[in-house]
Protein backbone atom coordinates (compact mmCIF):
# COMPACT_ATOMS: atom_id res chain seq x y z
CA UNK A 1 0.00 0.00 0.00
CA UNK A 2 1.65 3.23 -1.17
CA UNK A 3 0.63 6.86 -0.70
CA UNK A 4 1.80 9.51 -3.13
CA UNK A 5 0.32 13.02 -3.40
CA UNK A 6 -2.73 12.01 -1.38
CA UNK A 7 -3.36 9.08 -3.75
CA UNK A 8 -3.61 5.56 -2.30
CA UNK A 9 -2.25 2.65 -4.35
CA UNK A 10 -4.32 -0.45 -3.48
CA UNK A 11 -1.97 -3.47 -3.47
CA UNK A 12 -4.85 -5.92 -3.70
CA UNK A 13 -6.32 -4.81 -7.03
CA UNK A 14 -3.94 -2.13 -8.29
CA UNK A 15 -6.60 0.59 -8.27
CA UNK A 16 -5.88 4.14 -7.19
CA UNK A 17 -8.29 6.03 -5.00
CA UNK A 18 -8.14 9.51 -3.52
CA UNK A 19 -7.67 9.66 0.22
CA UNK A 20 -10.77 10.92 2.00
CA UNK A 21 -11.08 14.07 4.08
CA UNK A 22 -12.14 12.71 7.42
CA UNK A 23 -11.87 13.44 11.13
CA UNK A 24 -8.51 13.76 12.87
CA UNK A 25 -6.56 14.64 9.72
CA UNK A 26 -4.53 17.11 11.80
CA UNK A 27 -1.23 15.71 13.04
CA UNK A 28 0.01 16.63 16.50
CA UNK A 29 3.78 17.24 16.56
CA UNK A 30 5.79 15.12 18.99
CA UNK A 31 8.97 16.45 20.67
CA UNK A 32 12.10 14.83 19.26
CA UNK A 33 14.23 12.53 21.38
CA UNK A 34 17.72 11.34 20.43
CA UNK A 35 18.03 8.43 22.85
CA UNK A 36 14.30 7.58 23.14
CA UNK A 37 14.43 7.53 26.93
CA UNK A 38 11.19 8.21 28.79
CA UNK A 39 10.03 11.80 28.51
CA UNK A 40 7.01 13.40 30.15
CA UNK A 41 6.81 15.90 27.29
CA UNK A 42 6.53 13.10 24.74
CA UNK A 43 3.95 11.30 26.87
CA UNK A 44 1.90 14.51 27.04
CA UNK A 45 2.12 14.82 23.26
CA UNK A 46 0.76 11.29 22.85
CA UNK A 47 -1.97 11.83 25.46
CA UNK A 48 -5.45 12.15 23.97
CA UNK A 49 -6.40 9.19 21.76
CA UNK A 50 -6.36 6.75 24.70
CA UNK A 51 -8.78 8.85 26.72
CA UNK A 52 -11.14 9.16 23.74
CA UNK A 53 -10.93 5.38 23.38
CA UNK A 54 -11.63 4.88 27.10
CA UNK A 55 -14.98 6.68 26.83
CA UNK A 56 -16.46 3.51 25.32
CA UNK A 57 -15.72 1.87 28.69
CA UNK A 58 -17.82 4.55 30.40
CA UNK A 59 -20.92 4.79 28.22
CA UNK A 60 -24.42 4.47 29.75
CA UNK A 61 -24.46 0.77 28.86
CA UNK A 62 -21.40 0.22 31.03
CA UNK A 63 -22.80 2.33 33.86
CA UNK A 64 -26.03 0.32 33.85
CA UNK A 65 -24.06 -2.92 33.69
CA UNK A 66 -22.07 -1.73 36.71
CA UNK A 67 -25.07 -0.88 38.83
CA UNK A 68 -26.86 -4.11 37.91
CA UNK A 69 -23.74 -6.08 38.76
CA UNK A 70 -23.76 -4.55 42.22
CA UNK A 71 -27.51 -5.03 42.58
CA UNK A 72 -27.57 -8.76 41.70
CA UNK A 73 -24.16 -9.98 42.92
CA UNK A 74 -22.93 -7.31 45.32
CA UNK A 75 -19.10 -7.15 45.00
CA UNK A 76 -18.70 -10.70 43.70
CA UNK A 77 -18.35 -9.77 40.01
CA UNK A 78 -15.74 -7.04 40.41
CA UNK A 79 -13.05 -9.51 39.35
CA UNK A 80 -14.93 -10.04 36.07
CA UNK A 81 -14.95 -6.27 35.54
CA UNK A 82 -11.21 -6.02 36.21
CA UNK A 83 -10.38 -9.05 34.04
CA UNK A 84 -12.49 -7.74 31.15
CA UNK A 85 -10.75 -4.37 31.33
CA UNK A 86 -7.33 -6.06 31.22
CA UNK A 87 -8.37 -8.10 28.17
CA UNK A 88 -9.73 -4.90 26.63
CA UNK A 89 -6.39 -3.18 27.23
CA UNK A 90 -4.58 -6.01 25.44
CA UNK A 91 -6.91 -5.74 22.44
CA UNK A 92 -6.70 -1.93 22.36
CA UNK A 93 -2.92 -2.23 22.32
CA UNK A 94 -3.12 -4.43 19.23
CA UNK A 95 -5.51 -2.10 17.39
CA UNK A 96 -3.42 0.96 18.30
CA UNK A 97 -0.28 -0.72 16.95
CA UNK A 98 -1.99 -1.06 13.57
CA UNK A 99 -2.52 2.69 13.35
CA UNK A 100 0.92 3.62 14.67
CA UNK A 101 2.86 1.21 12.45
CA UNK A 102 0.92 1.48 9.17
CA UNK A 103 -0.55 4.98 9.35
CA UNK A 104 -3.90 3.42 8.38
CA UNK A 105 -6.74 2.29 10.58
CA UNK A 106 -8.26 -1.16 10.80
CA UNK A 107 -11.14 -0.61 8.35
CA UNK A 108 -8.86 0.96 5.73
CA UNK A 109 -6.56 -2.04 5.82
CA UNK A 110 -9.59 -4.34 5.72
CA UNK A 111 -10.72 -2.66 2.50
CA UNK A 112 -7.35 -3.29 0.89
CA UNK A 113 -6.78 -6.81 2.20
CA UNK A 114 -10.20 -8.48 2.05
CA UNK A 115 -12.31 -9.37 -1.00
CA UNK A 116 -15.65 -7.62 -1.40
CA UNK A 117 -17.92 -10.14 0.36
CA UNK A 118 -15.87 -10.54 3.58
CA UNK A 119 -15.36 -6.81 4.00
CA UNK A 120 -19.07 -6.13 3.44
CA UNK A 121 -19.85 -8.73 6.10
CA UNK A 122 -17.41 -7.08 8.50
CA UNK A 123 -18.91 -3.67 7.75
CA UNK A 124 -22.46 -4.91 8.40
CA UNK A 125 -21.48 -6.55 11.69
CA UNK A 126 -19.61 -3.43 12.75
CA UNK A 127 -22.61 -1.26 11.93
CA UNK A 128 -24.87 -3.54 13.97
CA UNK A 129 -22.52 -3.13 16.92
CA UNK A 130 -22.42 0.65 16.44
CA UNK A 131 -26.23 0.84 16.23
CA UNK A 132 -26.54 -1.19 19.43
CA UNK A 133 -23.97 0.98 21.19
CA UNK A 134 -25.59 4.18 19.92
CA UNK A 135 -28.95 3.07 21.24
CA UNK A 136 -27.45 2.70 24.71
CA UNK A 137 -25.72 6.05 24.52
CA UNK A 138 -28.63 8.06 23.13
CA UNK A 139 -31.16 6.43 25.46
CA UNK A 140 -28.86 7.11 28.40
CA UNK A 141 -28.52 10.77 27.42
CA UNK A 142 -32.28 11.08 26.92
CA UNK A 143 -32.91 9.54 30.36
CA UNK A 144 -30.48 12.01 31.95
CA UNK A 145 -32.29 14.93 30.30
CA UNK A 146 -35.58 13.44 31.50
CA UNK A 147 -34.26 13.41 35.08
CA UNK A 148 -32.64 16.85 34.92
CA UNK A 149 -35.85 18.40 33.56
CA UNK A 150 -37.96 16.76 36.30
CA UNK A 151 -39.68 14.63 33.64
CA UNK A 152 -40.77 17.70 31.64
CA UNK A 153 -38.78 16.86 28.49
CA UNK A 154 -40.07 13.53 27.12
CA UNK A 155 -37.71 10.81 25.99
CA UNK A 156 -38.25 11.27 22.26
CA UNK A 157 -37.44 14.98 22.64
CA UNK A 158 -34.32 14.02 24.59
CA UNK A 159 -33.27 11.77 21.70
CA UNK A 160 -33.75 14.62 19.22
CA UNK A 161 -31.80 17.02 21.46
CA UNK A 162 -29.01 14.46 21.71
CA UNK A 163 -28.84 14.20 17.93
CA UNK A 164 -28.71 17.99 17.53
CA UNK A 165 -26.07 18.66 20.17
CA UNK A 166 -23.99 15.74 18.87
CA UNK A 167 -23.91 17.38 15.43
CA UNK A 168 -22.88 20.64 17.10
CA UNK A 169 -20.11 19.08 19.16
CA UNK A 170 -18.77 17.26 16.11
CA UNK A 171 -17.79 20.66 14.72
CA UNK A 172 -15.33 21.15 17.57
CA UNK A 173 -12.53 19.42 15.69
CA UNK A 174 -12.53 22.42 13.34
CA UNK A 175 -11.00 24.41 16.20
CA UNK A 176 -8.09 22.02 16.57
CA UNK A 177 -7.59 18.43 17.60
CA UNK A 178 -6.01 19.24 20.96
CA UNK A 179 -8.97 21.43 21.93
CA UNK A 180 -11.31 18.57 21.07
CA UNK A 181 -9.28 16.19 23.22
CA UNK A 182 -9.42 18.68 26.11
CA UNK A 183 -13.21 18.80 25.73
CA UNK A 184 -13.42 15.02 26.05
CA UNK A 185 -11.07 15.20 29.02
CA UNK A 186 -13.48 17.62 30.72
CA UNK A 187 -16.36 15.20 30.16
CA UNK A 188 -14.33 12.42 31.79
CA UNK A 189 -13.56 14.74 34.72
CA UNK A 190 -17.29 15.38 35.09
CA UNK A 191 -17.86 11.63 35.33
CA UNK A 192 -15.07 11.30 37.89
CA UNK A 193 -16.62 14.09 39.96
CA UNK A 194 -20.25 12.98 39.76
CA UNK A 195 -19.81 9.25 40.25
CA UNK A 196 -17.08 9.94 42.79
CA UNK A 197 -19.55 12.09 44.73
CA UNK A 198 -22.00 9.18 44.88
CA UNK A 199 -19.20 6.88 46.07
CA UNK A 200 -18.15 9.25 48.86
CA UNK A 201 -21.78 9.76 49.87
CA UNK A 202 -22.48 6.02 50.16
CA UNK A 203 -19.10 4.99 51.68
CA UNK A 204 -18.96 1.29 50.65
CA UNK A 205 -16.54 -0.91 52.57
CA UNK A 206 -13.03 -0.97 51.09
CA UNK A 207 -12.43 -4.51 52.36
CA UNK A 208 -15.46 -5.85 50.47
CA UNK A 209 -14.35 -4.06 47.31
CA UNK A 210 -10.82 -5.49 47.56
CA UNK A 211 -12.20 -8.98 48.15
CA UNK A 212 -14.44 -8.74 45.08
CA UNK A 213 -11.51 -7.61 42.93
CA UNK A 214 -8.98 -10.18 44.12
CA UNK A 215 -11.03 -13.38 44.55
CA UNK A 216 -12.12 -14.82 41.16
CA UNK A 217 -15.13 -16.65 42.50
CA UNK A 218 -18.85 -15.96 42.68
CA UNK A 219 -20.25 -17.82 45.66
CA UNK A 220 -24.01 -18.48 45.66
CA UNK A 221 -24.42 -16.69 42.33
CA UNK A 222 -27.73 -17.38 40.60
CA UNK A 223 -28.83 -17.19 36.98
CA UNK A 224 -29.08 -13.39 37.03
CA UNK A 225 -25.50 -13.10 38.29
CA UNK A 226 -24.25 -15.48 35.59
CA UNK A 227 -26.00 -13.52 32.85
CA UNK A 228 -24.69 -10.28 34.32
CA UNK A 229 -21.14 -11.62 34.16
CA UNK A 230 -21.58 -12.24 30.43
CA UNK A 231 -23.12 -8.78 30.07
CA UNK A 232 -20.07 -7.18 31.67
CA UNK A 233 -17.86 -8.61 28.92
CA UNK A 234 -20.16 -7.24 26.23
CA UNK A 235 -20.35 -3.85 27.92
CA UNK A 236 -16.60 -3.47 28.46
CA UNK A 237 -15.12 -4.81 25.20
CA UNK A 238 -16.77 -2.85 22.39
CA UNK A 239 -16.15 -4.15 18.84
CA UNK A 240 -16.19 -0.75 17.15
CA UNK A 241 -13.72 0.63 19.70
CA UNK A 242 -10.94 -1.38 18.05
CA UNK A 243 -11.59 0.49 14.81
CA UNK A 244 -11.74 3.80 16.66
CA UNK A 245 -8.44 3.44 18.52
CA UNK A 246 -6.54 2.37 15.41
CA UNK A 247 -7.72 5.58 13.73
CA UNK A 248 -7.18 7.97 16.64
CA UNK A 249 -3.48 7.16 17.08
CA UNK A 250 -2.79 8.24 13.49
CA UNK A 251 -3.10 11.83 14.69
CA UNK A 252 0.42 11.79 16.18
CA UNK A 253 3.30 12.67 13.88
CA UNK A 254 5.58 9.64 13.72
CA UNK A 255 8.42 8.98 11.28
CA UNK A 256 7.54 5.42 10.29
CA UNK A 257 10.81 4.99 8.42
CA UNK A 258 12.69 4.90 11.73
CA UNK A 259 12.12 1.70 13.68
CA UNK A 260 13.08 3.25 17.02
CA UNK A 261 10.59 6.07 16.45
CA UNK A 262 7.75 3.61 15.88
CA UNK A 263 8.74 1.52 18.91
CA UNK A 264 8.82 4.65 21.04
CA UNK A 265 5.40 5.74 19.76
CA UNK A 266 3.94 2.31 20.55
CA UNK A 267 5.33 2.55 24.07
CA UNK A 268 3.76 5.95 24.81
CA UNK A 269 0.45 4.96 23.23
CA UNK A 270 0.33 1.90 25.49
CA UNK A 271 1.23 3.90 28.62
CA UNK A 272 -1.55 6.37 27.86
CA UNK A 273 -4.01 3.53 27.29
CA UNK A 274 -3.07 2.03 30.67
CA UNK A 275 -3.69 5.37 32.41
CA UNK A 276 -6.96 6.02 30.56
CA UNK A 277 -8.40 2.56 31.17
CA UNK A 278 -7.20 2.75 34.77
CA UNK A 279 -9.36 5.86 35.23
CA UNK A 280 -12.33 4.16 33.56
CA UNK A 281 -11.88 1.08 35.74
CA UNK A 282 -11.92 3.18 38.92
CA UNK A 283 -15.17 4.82 37.81
CA UNK A 284 -16.76 1.47 36.95
CA UNK A 285 -15.71 -0.05 40.27
CA UNK A 286 -17.10 2.99 42.09
CA UNK A 287 -20.52 2.68 40.44
CA UNK A 288 -20.68 -1.07 41.12
CA UNK A 289 -19.69 -0.55 44.75
CA UNK A 290 -22.28 2.18 45.33
CA UNK A 291 -25.18 -0.02 44.27
CA UNK A 292 -23.71 -3.16 45.81
CA UNK A 293 -23.85 -1.31 49.13
CA UNK A 294 -27.22 0.38 48.60
CA UNK A 295 -29.43 -1.92 46.52
CA UNK A 296 -28.21 -5.51 46.86
CA UNK A 297 -30.82 -7.64 48.62
CA UNK A 298 -33.53 -4.98 48.56
CA UNK A 299 -37.03 -5.72 47.26
CA UNK A 300 -39.27 -3.43 45.23
CA UNK A 301 -41.40 -2.81 48.31
CA UNK A 302 -38.38 -1.73 50.37
CA UNK A 303 -37.23 0.72 47.72
CA UNK A 304 -40.77 2.05 47.35
CA UNK A 305 -40.95 2.56 51.11
CA UNK A 306 -37.74 4.63 51.06
CA UNK A 307 -39.06 6.89 48.29
CA UNK A 308 -42.58 7.15 49.72
CA UNK A 309 -41.14 8.39 53.02
CA UNK A 310 -39.66 11.46 51.28
CA UNK A 311 -43.09 12.67 50.13
CA UNK A 312 -41.33 14.58 47.35
CA UNK A 313 -43.05 15.00 43.99
CA UNK A 314 -39.65 15.27 42.28
CA UNK A 315 -39.24 11.52 42.60
CA UNK A 316 -41.21 9.27 40.27
CA UNK A 317 -42.28 6.71 42.86
CA UNK A 318 -44.81 5.27 40.41
CA UNK A 319 -41.89 3.64 38.60
CA UNK A 320 -41.41 1.28 41.57
CA UNK A 321 -43.61 -1.78 42.04
CA UNK A 322 -45.01 -2.74 45.42
CA UNK A 323 -44.04 -6.40 45.75
CA UNK A 324 -41.40 -8.59 47.31
CA UNK A 325 -39.52 -9.29 44.08
CA UNK A 326 -35.83 -8.25 44.00
CA UNK A 327 -35.40 -4.64 42.93
CA UNK A 328 -34.34 -4.47 39.27
CA UNK A 329 -32.24 -1.35 38.91
CA UNK A 330 -31.56 0.64 35.76
CA UNK A 331 -30.06 4.08 35.19
CA UNK A 332 -33.45 5.77 35.60
CA UNK A 333 -34.58 4.00 38.77
CA UNK A 334 -31.07 4.21 40.19
CA UNK A 335 -31.12 7.98 39.84
CA UNK A 336 -34.51 8.23 41.55
CA UNK A 337 -33.39 5.94 44.37
CA UNK A 338 -30.24 8.01 44.98
CA UNK A 339 -32.46 11.08 45.21
CA UNK A 340 -34.82 9.37 47.64
CA UNK A 341 -31.97 8.16 49.84
CA UNK A 342 -29.57 11.12 49.74
CA UNK A 343 -31.62 14.06 48.51
CA UNK A 344 -32.53 15.60 45.14
CA UNK A 345 -28.97 16.88 44.68
CA UNK A 346 -27.70 13.29 44.48
CA UNK A 347 -30.25 12.52 41.75
CA UNK A 348 -29.19 15.54 39.70
CA UNK A 349 -25.50 14.71 40.17
CA UNK A 350 -26.22 11.18 38.94
CA UNK A 351 -28.08 12.55 35.91
CA UNK A 352 -25.20 14.92 35.07
CA UNK A 353 -22.78 11.99 35.17
CA UNK A 354 -25.02 9.95 32.86
CA UNK A 355 -25.34 12.93 30.52
CA UNK A 356 -21.55 13.30 30.31
CA UNK A 357 -21.20 9.55 29.70
CA UNK A 358 -23.90 9.51 27.03
CA UNK A 359 -22.81 12.65 25.23
CA UNK A 360 -19.13 11.76 25.07
CA UNK A 361 -19.77 8.17 23.98
CA UNK A 362 -22.28 9.31 21.35
CA UNK A 363 -19.61 11.50 19.80
CA UNK A 364 -16.93 8.81 19.82
CA UNK A 365 -19.52 6.38 18.44
CA UNK A 366 -20.08 8.80 15.58
CA UNK A 367 -16.36 8.88 14.87
CA UNK A 368 -16.30 5.07 14.92
CA UNK A 369 -19.16 4.93 12.42
CA UNK A 370 -17.31 7.35 10.16
CA UNK A 371 -14.09 5.36 10.21
CA UNK A 372 -15.83 2.01 9.68
CA UNK A 373 -17.98 3.21 6.78
CA UNK A 374 -15.27 5.25 5.08
CA UNK A 375 -12.75 2.45 5.47
CA UNK A 376 -14.73 -0.60 4.39
CA UNK A 377 -16.83 1.15 1.70
CA UNK A 378 -14.25 3.72 0.57
CA UNK A 379 -16.95 6.38 0.31
CA UNK A 380 -16.08 9.45 -1.76
CA UNK A 381 -18.91 11.62 -0.47
CA UNK A 382 -18.54 15.03 1.08
CA UNK A 383 -18.09 14.98 4.83
CA UNK A 384 -21.57 16.22 5.82
CA UNK A 385 -23.24 13.54 3.68
CA UNK A 386 -21.22 10.81 5.35
CA UNK A 387 -22.07 12.18 8.80
CA UNK A 388 -25.77 12.35 7.90
CA UNK A 389 -25.81 8.78 6.59
CA UNK A 390 -23.98 7.26 9.54
CA UNK A 391 -26.11 9.19 12.04
CA UNK A 392 -29.34 8.14 10.30
CA UNK A 393 -28.31 4.47 10.29
CA UNK A 394 -27.37 4.59 13.96
CA UNK A 395 -30.00 6.95 15.40
CA UNK A 396 -33.01 5.93 13.29
CA UNK A 397 -33.71 2.68 15.19
CA UNK A 398 -33.25 4.47 18.52
CA UNK A 399 -35.82 7.13 17.69
CA UNK A 400 -38.28 4.49 16.46
CA UNK A 401 -37.90 2.48 19.67
CA UNK A 402 -38.24 5.61 21.81
CA UNK A 403 -41.50 6.62 20.16
CA UNK A 404 -42.99 3.15 20.64
CA UNK A 405 -41.82 2.37 24.20
CA UNK A 406 -41.98 3.86 27.67
CA UNK A 407 -39.02 4.55 29.93
CA UNK A 408 -39.33 1.23 31.77
CA UNK A 409 -38.83 -0.78 28.58
CA UNK A 410 -36.15 1.53 27.19
CA UNK A 411 -33.84 1.44 30.16
CA UNK A 412 -34.22 -2.33 30.36
CA UNK A 413 -32.89 -2.78 26.82
CA UNK A 414 -29.27 -2.43 27.89
CA UNK A 415 -29.01 -6.09 28.88
CA UNK A 416 -29.95 -7.20 25.37
CA UNK A 417 -27.68 -4.60 23.76
CA UNK A 418 -24.72 -5.69 25.90
CA UNK A 419 -25.36 -9.28 24.79
CA UNK A 420 -25.39 -8.00 21.20
CA UNK A 421 -21.94 -6.46 21.76
CA UNK A 422 -20.65 -9.85 22.91
CA UNK A 423 -22.00 -11.56 19.79
CA UNK A 424 -20.47 -8.96 17.44
CA UNK A 425 -17.05 -8.93 19.10
CA UNK A 426 -15.46 -11.82 17.10
CA UNK A 427 -16.01 -9.86 13.86
CA UNK A 428 -13.67 -7.15 15.16
CA UNK A 429 -11.26 -9.50 16.93
CA UNK A 430 -10.39 -11.65 13.93
CA UNK A 431 -9.23 -8.84 11.60
CA UNK A 432 -7.35 -7.21 14.48
CA UNK A 433 -5.46 -10.40 15.29
CA UNK A 434 -4.99 -11.30 11.62
CA UNK A 435 -3.48 -7.96 10.60
CA UNK A 436 -1.25 -7.57 13.66
CA UNK A 437 0.13 -11.07 13.01
CA UNK A 438 0.76 -10.34 9.33
CA UNK A 439 4.30 -9.37 8.33
CA UNK A 440 2.93 -7.93 5.07
CA UNK A 441 0.88 -5.43 7.04
CA UNK A 442 3.05 -4.82 10.11
CA UNK A 443 6.51 -5.64 8.77
CA UNK A 444 9.01 -6.15 11.59
CA UNK A 445 6.34 -5.02 14.07
CA UNK A 446 4.17 -8.11 13.55
CA UNK A 447 3.13 -9.88 16.73
CA UNK A 448 5.63 -12.16 18.43
CA UNK A 449 5.21 -15.87 18.94
CA UNK A 450 3.13 -15.57 22.09
CA UNK A 451 0.42 -13.52 20.38
CA UNK A 452 0.93 -14.86 16.89
CA UNK A 453 0.23 -18.42 17.90
CA UNK A 454 -3.05 -19.64 16.50
CA UNK A 455 -3.83 -20.87 19.98
CA UNK A 456 -4.86 -17.35 21.03
CA UNK A 457 -7.27 -17.00 18.13
CA UNK A 458 -8.68 -20.47 18.74
CA UNK A 459 -9.21 -19.71 22.44
CA UNK A 460 -11.02 -16.44 21.77
CA UNK A 461 -13.18 -17.91 19.02
CA UNK A 462 -13.91 -20.98 21.17
CA UNK A 463 -15.04 -18.82 24.09
CA UNK A 464 -17.50 -16.85 22.01
CA UNK A 465 -18.49 -19.97 20.08
CA UNK A 466 -19.41 -21.53 23.42
CA UNK A 467 -21.62 -18.55 24.26
CA UNK A 468 -23.25 -18.76 20.82
CA UNK A 469 -23.97 -22.46 21.32
CA UNK A 470 -25.18 -22.00 24.89
CA UNK A 471 -27.47 -19.15 23.87
CA UNK A 472 -28.91 -21.18 20.98
CA UNK A 473 -29.43 -24.21 23.21
CA UNK A 474 -31.14 -22.03 25.80
CA UNK A 475 -33.57 -20.76 23.13
CA UNK A 476 -34.30 -24.34 22.03
CA UNK A 477 -35.08 -25.29 25.62
CA UNK A 478 -37.32 -22.27 26.15
CA UNK A 479 -39.27 -22.89 22.95
CA UNK A 480 -39.65 -26.61 23.61
CA UNK A 481 -40.87 -25.91 27.14
CA UNK A 482 -43.17 -23.02 26.36
CA UNK A 483 -44.56 -24.08 22.98
CA UNK A 484 -44.81 -27.83 23.35
CA UNK A 485 -44.71 -28.38 27.14
CA UNK A 486 -41.70 -30.67 26.75
CA UNK A 487 -39.71 -31.54 29.85
CA UNK A 488 -35.93 -31.31 29.44
CA UNK A 489 -34.57 -34.63 30.76
CA UNK A 490 -31.70 -34.50 33.22
CA UNK A 491 -29.92 -37.20 31.23
CA UNK A 492 -29.41 -34.89 28.24
CA UNK A 493 -26.41 -32.50 28.07
CA UNK A 494 -26.88 -29.54 30.40
CA UNK A 495 -30.20 -31.06 31.47
CA UNK A 496 -29.86 -30.34 35.17
CA UNK A 497 -28.32 -26.94 34.43
CA UNK A 498 -31.25 -25.84 32.29
CA UNK A 499 -33.75 -27.12 34.82
CA UNK A 500 -32.07 -24.85 37.35
CA UNK A 501 -31.42 -21.68 35.35
CA UNK A 502 -34.68 -21.97 33.41
CA UNK A 503 -36.73 -22.51 36.54
CA UNK A 504 -39.27 -19.88 35.52
CA UNK A 505 -40.21 -21.81 32.41
CA UNK A 506 -40.64 -25.09 34.30
CA UNK A 507 -42.78 -23.46 36.96
CA UNK A 508 -45.00 -22.30 34.11
CA UNK A 509 -45.47 -25.72 32.49
CA UNK A 510 -48.62 -26.66 34.41
CA UNK A 511 -50.27 -23.39 33.44
CA UNK A 512 -49.29 -23.88 29.80
CA UNK A 513 -50.78 -27.37 29.74
CA UNK A 514 -54.07 -26.07 31.10
CA UNK A 515 -54.01 -22.97 28.90
CA UNK A 516 -51.87 -23.76 25.83
CA UNK A 517 -50.77 -21.10 23.37
CA UNK A 518 -52.30 -21.55 19.89
CA UNK A 519 -49.45 -22.02 17.47
CA UNK A 520 -51.05 -19.47 15.16
CA UNK A 521 -50.71 -16.77 17.84
CA UNK A 522 -47.50 -14.84 18.28
CA UNK A 523 -45.37 -16.03 21.17
CA UNK A 524 -45.53 -13.60 24.09
CA UNK A 525 -42.06 -12.34 24.89
CA UNK A 526 -42.85 -12.51 28.59
CA UNK A 527 -42.85 -16.30 28.37
CA UNK A 528 -39.26 -16.26 27.20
Amino acid sequence: MKIENNIIQDERNGKKTKELDTYFTEEVPVPHSDNYSFSWRRLLAFTGPGFLMSIAYLDPGNIESDLKSGAVAKYRLLWVLVSSTIVGLFLQRLSARIGVVTGKHLAEIGFRRYPKLPRLLLWIMSEIAIIGSDMQEVIGTAVSIYLLSNRVIPLYAGVLLTILDTFSFLLLDKYGLRKLEVFFGLLILIMVGTFGYEFVKVKPLASDIAKGIVIPYCQDCDRDALLQAVGIIGAIIMPHNLYLHSALVKSRRVDRKIKEEVNDANRYVFIEAVIALGVSLIINISVTSVFAHEIFGKTNAEVLEVCSATNNSLFDIDSFENNTEPFEADIYKAGIYMGCQFGAFAMYIWAIGIFAAGQSSTMTGTYSGQFVMEGFLNLKWSRWKRVLLTRTIAIGPTLAVTLSSDIQHLTGMNDYLNALMSLMLPFALLPTLTFTCSARVMGVFANGRVVKGNLLIYIIVAIFGFFYALFTLYLVVCYSVVLFSIDWPNSLPFGQYFREVSGTEYEYIDHIKSDPIPLSDPLPLSRL
